[in-house]
C-alpha cells in the first residue's frame, strides 16, 4: 500500500521542482525528503526521479504517479474537511475557482455572507478561467467552480454538476456610438480575448456572414478596453467585465443572441457536503 506522506512528498517535488524547494515548503529536512522518494521507489517498484546535474527531475513514472497523488490526497483532504464541516460549519475549508470578472462583481458578495454566517469557515479563492477552474476541480484543488459557458461551447464532461448561477448578455464595444448589428462592422479590426471568448466572437460573426480580422488578444479587460478607446479596433464583452469595469471612452451595444451562462460546477450529484452546499446558497443569492 502506498505511503499517503511519501505521496504528499513527490507531489510537492513535482510541483516545487527541487528537493530543498520541497524540504522547505513541507517543513522536512533534505535528506527526509529525499528518503521519503527512496522509500516510496521501493515500495512501487519503479524509478521516480533522476538526477540532472546537481538537481533532479521526476521520470515519466514519477509524473504519472504525481498526478494521482494530486488527486488521492486532494480526495483525503475533502474527506478531513467534510468530518469538520460535521461540527456545524464551526470549522472546515471551501475552495473555490472563479473567472476574473466574476470575482470583480458577485463573487466577493458571495464571500462576504458566507463569512458572516460561518465565520469558522475558511474559503480559498482562485481565479481561473474556465477550462483551468475545471481542471482544479476534477483534481481535487477545488471544491466549486464558478465557469461560463456558450450555447457553441463542448459540453462539459461527464460527473459535472453545473448549477445555473445567471445568463450575462454580450456587448458590442467601441469607441464611439455603436449599435449590436456586427455585419455593418465587418472590415473592422477586432480585439479578442480568452480562447473561449475567442471562438464565440468567430462563431457570432460568422453567423453575421464575415470572420473578424483579429488584430489583438488579451483576457485583460482593462486593457482590451483601453485598446478600443484608443481607436485601435473592436470588441465584444460580457456584461459582468463591464460591471466589473468600463473605460470611460468606449460605447457599448447589447448584441442579440450573444449571451453566455454563468454557472457553479461541482463534482458528483447532491447532497454535497455542508461547506459547499453553504457556497452554493450564497453565489445564488448573491449574482
Amino acid at each position: 500500500m502506498l505511503d499517503v506522506v511519501r505521496l504528499r512528498v513527490l507531489l510537492a517535488v513535482a510541483r516545487k521542482g527541487s528537493v530543498t524547494a520541497a524540504a522547505k515548503e513541507l517543513h522536512y529536512s533534505q535528506p527526509s525528503v529525499s528518503h521519503h522518494l527512496a522509500r516510496l521507489e521501493a515500495e512501487t517498484g519503479a524509478r521516480l526521479v533522476q538526477r540532472v546535474g546537481r538537481g533532479i527531475r521526476l521520470t515519466e513514472a514519477g509524473w504519472l504517479l504525481a498526478e494521482r497523488a494530486a488527486e488521492i490526497i486532494g480526495r483525503l483532504d475533502d474527506a478531513a474537511e467534510e468530518l469538520a464541516a460535521h461540527v456545524g460549519l464551526r470549522a472546515g475549508r471551501v475552495r473555490l475557482a472563479a473567472f476574473p470578472s466574476s470575482l470583480g462583481t458577485f463573487v466577493p458578495r458571495a464571500v462576504t455572507v458566507l463569512k458572516a454566517g460561518h465565520p469558522g469557515l475558511r474559503l480559498d479563492l482562485t481565479e481561473a478561467e474556465p477550462p483551468q477552474a475545471l481542471r482544479l476541480l476534477r483534481a481535487g484543488r477545488a471544491d466549486v467552480a464558478v465557469i461560463f459557458r456558450y450555447d457553441d461551447t463542448a459540453p462539459e464532461e461527464r460527473g459535472i454538476t453545473m448549477i445555473p448561477l445567471m445568463d450575462d448578455p454580450g456587448y458590442l464595444v467601441a469607441d464611439r456610438p455603436v449599435d449590436g448589428d456586427l455585419a455593418a462592422h465587418a472590415g473592422a479590426s477586432w480585439i479578442a480575448g480568452c480562447e473561449r471568448c475567442l471562438t464565440h466572437l468567430l462563431d457570432v460573426c460568422a453567423r453575421a456572414g464575415f470572420a473578424p480580422r483579429v488584430s489583438f488578444t488579451s483576457d485583460d479587460i482593462v486593457a482590451v478596453q483601453a485598446l478600443v478607446a484608443s481607436g485601435l479596433g473592436l470588441t465584444m464583452l460580457p456584461g459582468l467585465a463591464l460591471r466589473a469595469h468600463r473605460h470611460p471612452g468606449v460605447e457599448v451595444a447589447e448584441i442579440a443572441g450573444s449571451s453566455r451562462h454563468v454557472y457553479a460546477a461541482v463534482l458528483g450529484e447532491p447532497p454535497h457536503p455542508p461547506p459547499i452546499e453553504a457556497l452554493l446558497h450564497t453565489l445564488r443569492k448573491s449574482r
